[in-house]
């Protein structure tokens, strides 16, 4: 059942309201409001919104040389649009109403010079040319003959996108990885390469493997080089890692030489494998530095032993380590490799973050209850702002099972990390350390958005000091037993 704030934005956002249109749209995207995740309504209401702005710019022109935003010199209203639709995924909306818009958003936002730019790049590109999505492309194929129209033919568009992917994997974006990384699966560009590979998987004809590496396939120059080091395993294999067959007899350069080649390719497990090289005492080029720096980078690409690998050193030296709180880097890393199955992993990562994910075993339990019946309500009950931060604030506390002091001090805004909580109240009380917590349920995460939202508008010093918390904390759990415990005891 949609919640009595949706219906009060969808309410507005039918009237014309833009801002409620986008909410609408944000709350489509992300589920907030217990909101059912459906682009294609989210798409809708994008649509609504970008022309309702439009058709106000062409109202409010007084003179000839007055010009409306478009694409390539947006307005600040319409730069807001723009970075909500580079967020929609476009092939999830595909055959819906708002897709002939999407798709000419799209096209327009990749070739102009914003930040949504990259988004809209990269969605266009994996529509347009990922090998497993065949079908949906023979349909857009369909669907382009059908509009009819003096624009580009399916297989230009492909082209164009090819460019997009190039640029992105020659560029420093949150894409370039997953560029680099569709690249790599478009090969083999031609039979010619096509074949010498399959010779080599199905003969293991070393001749066919150099010839394939010399033409640049990335599968080859990883497979030559751990071939040449005398490695075998893979981050995808069962166990994981890398492992040394042989010692001294390896051809360590030649094989640095074409895992380098490999990992310019954006191979995460060429990176690792020369971290392992570089840590090998029998290998010229030893360096400690660099074999970390490989590591690293194979981490970042998403290596899940190099991932651990990273996050295990972090801890291990979180007394050198700078950082404000210690052990949320390493906890991150060990986390990311945790995700994806490291059996080690999950001891190790309890060491560091506290684990609270059954709130009903926790003090604020029934406060917490109460509070969510009050925000439910909160306009029929006529609360104030900063009653509704304490409702949120209790719980939060119930999901994390903070103290009374971390559930006064506490920065809601600054809590969450994309693994867990950091609950740090040294600015007010420099003697209690803070703690690391871990978010296990989608509840944490949708209360922790919630409550962020609640608080983003809200002014530093609005909930005022300790003692005037203290004083609105008593009255807020008082008001909260005396309404609903009754309530409950009815019921």
């Amino acid at each position: 059942m949609a919640s009595r704030e949706f219906l009060k934005i969808l309410q507005s956002a039918r009237l014309g309201d833009v801002s409620a249109q986008q909410n609408l749209a944000s709350a489509y995207l992300t589920g907030a409001f217990k909101t059912p995740i459906q682009p294609a309504n989210a798409l809708i209401w994008l649509e609504k919104s970008y022309f309702s702005i439009q058709n106000q710019q062409v109202s409010k022109l007084s003179s000839s040389d007055t010009e409306i935003s478009n694409f390539d010199n947006p307005s600040s209203e319409v730069l807001e649009i723009l970075k909500k639709i580079s967020a929609v995924p476009l092939e999830l909306t595909f055959n819906s109403p708002a897709f002939a818009f999407g798709w000419k958003s799209f096209w327009s936002l990749a070739k102009a010079n914003i930040d949504a730019s990259y988004e809209a790049q990269w969605q266009l590109a994996e529509l347009l040319l990922h090998p497993n999505k065949k079908d949906l492309q023979a349909e857009l194929s369909a669907w382009l003959v059908r509009q009819d129209s003096d624009g580009d033919d399916f297989p230009s568009l492909q082209k164009m996108a090819k460019e997009f992917l190039l640029n992105l994997a020659n560029s420093e974006t949150v894409f370039t990885t997953n560029a680099k990384e569709l690249l790599i699966t478009l090969q083999p560009k031609d039979e010619a390469l096509s074949s010498l590979w399959n010779a080599w998987v199905s003969e293991k004809n070393e001749a066919a493997l150099m010839q394939a590496a010399e033409l640049g396939l990335t599968a080859a120059k990883l497979t030559l080089g751990l071939k040449l080091a005398q490695f075998t395993g893979t981050d995808s294999d069962a166990k994981a890692s890398i492992e040394p067959r042989g010692k001294s007899n390896a051809s360590l350069k030649k094989a640095a030489y074409w895992l380098e080649l490999a990992a310019k390719d954006g191979d995460r497990d060429a990176w690792f494998a020369l971290g392992e090289i570089y840590r090998r005492p029998q290998f010229s080029g030893y360096n400690a530095t660099e074999s970390d720096r490989c590591f690293d980078r194979a981490a970042d690409l998403g290596h899940m032993q190099a991932q651990f690998r990273r996050g295990a050193n972090l801890w291990r030296k979180r007394e050198k380590v700078e950082e404000k709180v210690r052990g949320l880097q390493a906890s991150y890393w060990i986390w990311q490799a945790h995700q994806q199955g490291v059996p080690e992993a999950k001891e190790l990562l309890g060491k560091i973050l506290e684990n609270v994910s059954n709130p009903k075993k926790n003090d604020w339990y029934e406060l917490a209850a109460f509070a969510e019946q009050a925000l439910d309500h909160h306009a029929e009950y006529k609360l104030d702002h900063e009653w509704i931060l304490l409702c949120h604030r209790l719980i939060i506390a119930n999901q994390f099972n903070l103290s009374k002091a971390e559930l006064l001090l506490c920065d809601v805004g600054q809590l969450q990390h994309e693994h867990c909580v950091v609950v740090d109240i040294r600015h007010e009380l420099p003697k209690i350390l803070p703690r690391l917590i871990q978010i296990d349920t989608t509840q944490q995460r949708r209360s922790l958005l919630a409550a962020g939202k609640a608080f983003a508008g809200s002014e530093a010093d609005q909930e005022g000091n300790l003692r005037q918390r203290r004083y609105r904390f008593d009255r807020v759990t008082e008001w909260l037993k005396a309404t609903f415990s009754q309530d409950q005891a009815l019921a």
